[in-house]
């Protein structure tokens, strides 16, 4: 695939526009050019955005020939600077849905899962635990926190095991290891102590750091368990790289432990994992490199193919060479899978399911929600929001996506709430936890 023009983007903007974006210097052509075509009467939409635009129902395309040259512009830092929600500040979701507070008080919340009885398990990770969060009453607020273990070392990834309405454990990952909890439906409190079945790469100290989540998720048939592993770095290169070992991988294991092997790899971060559930396909939602500019290179979500090689550090969106790998591994760029769903570069994307609830209308069933935890390296912020990926009806996703609940960044760019967790809570509504907040939100669906 050879490299896209970085005027593409300017291809049907009117000549004056064109000639004054060509006059900008180049490190501010890429940047400059989205704010300038947005304020021309019948210019197309941006490609990319920022939180200013953000709105529910808002709708993206992203294509890999969208994709600017490498540094088009510089590589921004901008980090998060969390701030107590303001007095008027809301989640804003949709038309006929409504936003409120369904659990507070929590530390550090980040994935959630629900168990078969509707119970919903949350990780809150720095504090080294897993809680359950049981019921919904009658303002919309959780009727029992229970911490059901403690003790872990970041924990983060939870799956309930064997598949079905009768599990027997709970699995945990750890950021250097996957431990499991005997369990019975309805349990509040582990039975047991955490029985340690694999160690995880990235744990302990020669080899700790870069990315610390780990998520799991079982195949329909319970025979294979996928645990996820981001990279240690950036970009470094395995090839030179000892603490890359076994890093940018989805792993596979037996469901006790044993036999582990590379199922897919060459996946920066692949933070969030869910089983599609009619086709029973691995999906990912990946936080990819930064440091290349701000619209490269764009988070995806994608279906996870076995033995297919997702690019990183050589490359990326299907066969572009990263320019601090140049010449690398020629021989591995046709066989670079392009994702499913581009989302914008740096929105940081956790937490991804698929909802099978009954409450939202019917076009939402089999869709994919997304939990966009917000940007660092990119000069205006993107992300701070949940994801709405439409399915209809399908195995695959048709490459856009629509903004679903935004509003946790206030018109002046300050953050006040970040998106990591999204779970569908018994009642078929959708629970999302937020750890800048210590919060989870309930979003419902207004017959």
């Amino acid at each position: 695939m050879s490299s896209p023009s970085p005027h593409r983007h300017f291809l049907f903007i009117a000549g004056p526009l064109l000639l004054a974006l060509l006059s900008l210097p180049p490190g501010r052509q890429g940047r400059d050019a989205y704010a300038m075509a947005a304020d021309v009467p019948g210019s197309p939409a941006p490609v990319f955005s920022d939180f200013r635009s953000e709105t529910p129902g808002h709708w993206h395309h992203i294509a890999p020939l969208d994709l600017p040259l490498p540094y088009a512009t510089p590589s921004a830092n901008a980090q998060a600077h969390v701030i107590a929600r303001p007095a008027k500040a809301w989640p804003q979701a949709p038309a006929g849905f409504s936003v409120q507070l369904y659990a507070m008080g929590l530390e550090n919340p980040r994935l959630m899962r629900a168990a078969p009885n509707g119970d919903v398990f949350l990780a809150e990770s720095m504090a080294g635990k897993i809680v359950v969060l049981r019921g919904i009453d009658s303002n919309g607020r959780v009727q029992t926190v229970q911490t059901f273990a403690s003790g872990l070392d970041k924990p983060f990834g939870i799956a309930f095991y064997p598949p079905g309405p009768a599990p027997e454990w709970v699995y945990v990952a750890n950021t250097g290891s996957v431990v499991r909890f005997p369990y019975h439906n309805g349990d509040l409190q582990a039975r047991g102590a955490a029985e340690k079945i694999c160690d995880l790469p990235g744990g302990g100290f020669l080899r700790g750091g870069g990315h610390w989540t780990r998520d799991i998720a079982f195949t329909s048939d319970g025979r294979v368990m996928y645990v996820s592993v981001g990279s240690h770095s950036n970009d470094d290169d395995p090839d030179t790289h000892s603490a890359e070992e076994n890093r940018a991988d989805i792993l596979q294991f037996n469901p006790n432990g044993s036999a582990r092997r590379i199922f897919a790899w060459g996946i920066r971060n692949p933070v969030g994992l869910a089983i599609h559930p009619t086709s029973g396909e691995l999906w990912a939602s990946v936080n990819e490199r930064d440091g290349l500019g701000d619209d490269l290179v764009p988070d995806y979500i994608t279906h996870v193919e076995h033995n297919g090689f997702y690019g990183w550090p050589w490359f990326y969106m299907g066969g572009v060479q990263d320019p601090r790998q140049k010449g690398k591994h020629p021989e591995l760029k046709d066989w670079v899978m392009t994702p499913d769903v581009l989302i914008q570069p740096h929105n940081a994307s956790l937490e991804m399911m698929f909802y099978e609830g009954k409450q939202f209308p019917k076009s939402y069933r089999g869709d994919i929600f997304a939990a966009e935890h917000g940007s660092w390296n990119r000069a205006e912020r993107t992300g701070y929001e949940v994801i709405r990926i439409p399915m209809n009806g399908g195995t695959r996703a048709e490459g856009g996506y629509e903004d679903f609940l935004t509003g946790f960044v206030t018109p002046e760019g300050e953050v006040w709430g970040r998106p990591v967790g999204v779970a569908e809570a018994a009642d078929g509504s959708l629970l999302v936890s937020d750890d800048a907040g210590g919060v989870v939100w309930r979003v419902s669906y207004r017959r």
